[in-house]
């Protein structure tokens, strides 16, 4: 564990070292690719993932706003991870925490979840 001054490239074979689920291994038919944000676009990590036997795929820097600039209709894309971040502190009640009791605040952050996940399944429209 890091402080968030640390540079996340430079945990990278921490990170792929204590992962907690076993992997499958990964096989000329099956490869496990590994995808990372423009913050770990660094030679180390790509050998880092190679070593691990991993396929990177890393958006170089610039890549996706020069796509934006000449690519008509084209999409930024977004990770799943910070698209769900975005939609939970949009709930003012997870963004600021009112509540100091954990059991009040993990409450509310599992009723953010259910609101969440039952808008995209359409279950609120």
């Amino acid at each position: 564990m890091e402080g968030a001054n640390r540079h996340d490239f430079k945990m990278a074979r921490e990170t792929l070292t204590s992962l907690p689920i076993e992997r499958p291994e990964p096989t000329d038919d099956r490869p496990q690719g590994m995808w990372l944000d423009k913050g770990d676009d660094a030679d180390e990590v790509r050998d880092l993932l190679i070593e691990f036997r991993f396929t990177p795929h890393i958006r170089a820097r610039g890549e996706e706003a020069q796509a934006l600039q000449q690519e008509a209709g084209f999409r930024a894309r977004r990770w799943v991870v910070e698209r769900t971040h975005s939609w939970m502190i949009r709930v003012r009640r997870v963004l600021i925490r009112w509540d100091k009791g954990v059991r009040h605040s993990l409450a509310f952050l599992h009723l953010a979840c259910a609101y969440i996940a039952s808008r995209q399944i359409g279950l609120l429209g």
